[in-house]
C-alpha cells in the first residue's frame, strides 16, 4: 500500500509532467488508500458493463435499418439519422462529460448517464414513429457520452501500477467485444422477432441491463472527483461542438444526400473553427481559467505523440468493420447473423491479446504498438490472399487464420496506445484525459466509414472493380496505414512510467 509520504513525493511530479502552470498549482489528488476508493473486482465489472452498452449500440443498429425502414417508412436521410444522431451526440458531448464528472463526481455522473441511457433506450424501443426513434436516439448518444468518459476516468483514479494496466487491457477488450457482439445480437434479436416486435428488442434489451447496472454501480463503484473542481467552459464547448458537427453532420449525411453544396461548406468552416477554437483555449489558459481542452494537457507527450497514431488506426479499425461486414452480406450472401459470426475469430484474438497486453507492455513498453501492429499488417495481408484465391466461393474458414491474427495485433496497439494517452495524464484531469481520448476514438471509427467505406461501396459499384477488388484494395490501404503506425511505434513515449 502507498503511503501518504510516498504520496506527497510523487504526485506533484506526475501533476506537473509537462504541464506549464497557469498561476496556481493544483492540489494533488490523492492515490486510493482506503478500501471505499478503490476499485474493487466488481466495481470493474460494474464500469465496464456500463462501458459497453454505449459501444454495442453504436453498432448493433446497423444490421437492423432495413428492418426499421419497412416498419416505419424512413427515408433513407431519416434511417442515415437514427445512426448519425447517436454518433453526432455521442462525439460532440464526450469531453463535456469528462469534464462534468471531474467537477460533480465520476460516479455520480456514471449513474446519471447510465440511467438517462437505460430511459432513452426504452423510448427507442417504443418509438412510434421515425422522428421519434431519431430524437430518442440523440437523447441516447447524450447520455452515452455522459457514461463511457467516467469508466477510464474511474479506472486512472482508483488504481495504479499493474491493477491500473490490467484494468486498461480489459476495457480495450470490452471495446473490441462490443463491436462484434453489437453485430452478432442486433441480428439475433431482428431475425427472433420476439413477440413480433421487429427490431424494438435491439433497443429494449439494454433496459434489464442498465438497471442491474445502477444497483451494482451503488454499491461497487467508488466516487472519485477532481481535486480542484472547475465550471464549465462555455465558449470552449460551444466552439468545440460546432466545429466537431461541422466535420461529422457532412461525413455522415452527405452520401446519402448526394453531397449537396451545404455539406461543402461545412466542412470548409472546420479549420476555421478549429482555428478559433484554439484561440480561445490559449486565452483561457492564460487568463488562469481552466479550458475545456486545457493546451497544457495536449502538449503533454503522451497526448501529442499518442493521438495522432490513434486517429489513423481507429479510422482504420471503424472502416474494417463496416467493409468486412458489407462483403460477406452483400459480396457472398450471408445473413446478419452470419456475418457477425464470421467476426469470432477476430474478436477472440482481441480479446486474448487485450489480457496479455499488460505484460507484453512491462516487457517492451512502446514498441508493443509496434509489434501490434505488424501483427495486424500480416492478418490483413493473409485475408487479402484469401479473399483473391477464394472468390466468389470465399467460405469464413478462408478468412479464419488472417481474422486472428489481426485480431490479435489489434488486441496489443489499441490497450497499449490507450495506457500510453493518459500515462502522463495527472488524476486531477482524468477527466479530460479520457474524453479526450474516447472523442478520438469515436470520431475516428466515423471517419473511417465516411472515408474509406464510402470509397469501398464507390468502387464496388463500378462494373470495371466490383466487390471483390473494392474490398481488396481498401484491405491494402488499411495494411499501408498498419505499416505506418508500426513505424510510428517505434518513437512513441513509454508507458511504463
Amino acid at each position: 500500500m502507498t503511503t501518504r509520504n510516498e504520496l506527497a513525493t510523487r504526485v506533484p511530479r506526475a501533476a506537473t509532467n509537462g504541464v506549464r502552470t497557469t498561476g496556481h498549482t493544483p492540489a494533488p489528488a490523492a492515490a486510493p488508500t482506503a478500501q471505499h476508493n478503490s476499485l474493487t473486482s466488481l466495481g470493474l465489472i460494474t464500469i465496464l458493463l456500463g462501458a459497453s452498452l454505449p459501444m454495442v449500440d453504436f453498432f448493433i443498429v446497423n444490421v437492423a435499418l432495413p428492418t426499421i425502414d419497412s416498419t416505419l417508412h424512413a427515408s433513407a436521410a431519416t434511417l442515415e439519422l437514427v445512426v448519425a444522431g447517436y454518433g453526432i451526440a455521442y462525439a460532440v458531448l464526450l469531453v463535456l462529460g469528462g469534464r462534468l464528472g471531474d467537477a460533480f463526481g465520476r460516479r455520480r455522473m456514471f449513474l446519471f448517464g447510465l440511467a438517462a441511457f437505460t430511459i432513452a433506450s426504452l423510448a427507442c424501443g417504443l418509438a412510434p414513429t421515425a422522428l421519434t426513434l431519431v430524437l430518442a436516439r440523440v437523447v441516447q448518444g447524450a447520455a452515452a457520452a455522459m457514461t463511457q468518459p467516467q469508466v477510464l476516468s474511474t479506472i486512472q483514479a482508483s488504481t495504479s501500477g499493474p491493477r491500473r494496466s490490467r484494468a486498461i487491457g480489459l476495457y480495450g477488450a470490452v471495446g473490441g467485444i462490443s463491436a462484434t457482439v453489437g453485430q452478432v445480437l442486433g441480428g439475433v434479436l431482428v431475425s427472433a422477432n420476439i413477440d413480433g416486435l421487429s427490431w424494438r428488442p435491439i433497443f429494449l434489451v439494454n433496459v434489464p441491463i442498465g438497471i442491474v447496472a445502477l444497483v451494482l454501480a451503488m454499491r461497487a463503484v467508488p466516487n472519485s472527483r477532481s481535486a480542484n473542481p472547475v465550471g464549465v467552459d462555455n465558449a470552449g464547448t460551444a466552439v468545440f461542438g460546432l466545429t466537431l458537427l461541422a466535420l461529422m453532420v457532412p461525413l455522415m449525411e452527405g452520401s446519402s444526400l448526394g453531397w449537396p453544396v451545404w455539406t461543402w461548406v461545412s466542412l470548409a468552416l472546420v479549420p476555421v473553427l478549429a482555428a478559433v477554437f484554439v484561440v480561445i483555449e490559449r486565452r483561457a489558459e492564460r487568463a488562469g481559467r481552466v479550458p475545456l481542452l486545457p493546451p497544457s494537457v495536449m502538449r503533454m507527450p503522451s497526448m501529442r505523440r499518442g493521438l495522432p497514431v490513434a486517429v489513423p488506426f481507429f479510422v482504420a479499425f471503424g472502416a474494417f468493420m463496416f467493409c468486412y461486414a458489407v462483403t460477406l452480406q452483400d459480396g457472398l450472401g450471408l445473413s446478419a447473423f452470419a456475418s457477425g459470426i464470421a467476426l469470432a475469430p477476430m474478436s477472440v484474438g482481441f480479446f486474448a491479446s487485450s489480457l496479455l497486453s499488460s505484460r507484453l507492455v512491462a516487457w517492451l513498453g512502446a514498441k508493443a504498438v509496434t509489434v501490434g501492429a505488424v501483427l495486424q499488417a500480416i492478418g490483413i495481408g493473409a485475408v487479402i490472399v484469401g479473399v483473391l484465391i477464394g472468390w466468389p466461393h470465399l467460405t469464413v474458414l478462408d478468412l479464419t487464420p488472417g481474422m486472428l491474427i489481426a485480431g490479435i495485433g489489434q488486441g496489443f496497439a489499441m490497450t497499449t496506445l490507450i495506457r500510453l494517452i493518459l500515462s502522463s495524464v495527472p488524476v486531477e484531469r482524468a477527466g479530460v484525459g479520457s474524453g479526450v481520448l474516447v472523442t478520438t476514438q469515436q470520431s475516428s471509427l466515423a471517419l473511417g466509414v465516411a472515408t474509406l467505406g464510402t470509397l469501398f461501396t464507390s468502387l464496388a459499384a463500378l462494373p470495371a472493380w466490383g466487390m471483390r477488388d473494392a474490398f481488396v484494395l481498401v484491405l491494402a490501404v488499411m495494411t499501408a496505414i498498419a505499416v505506418l503506425i508500426a513505424l510510428a511505434g517505434r518513437r512513441l513515449p513509454d508507458p511504463r512510467g
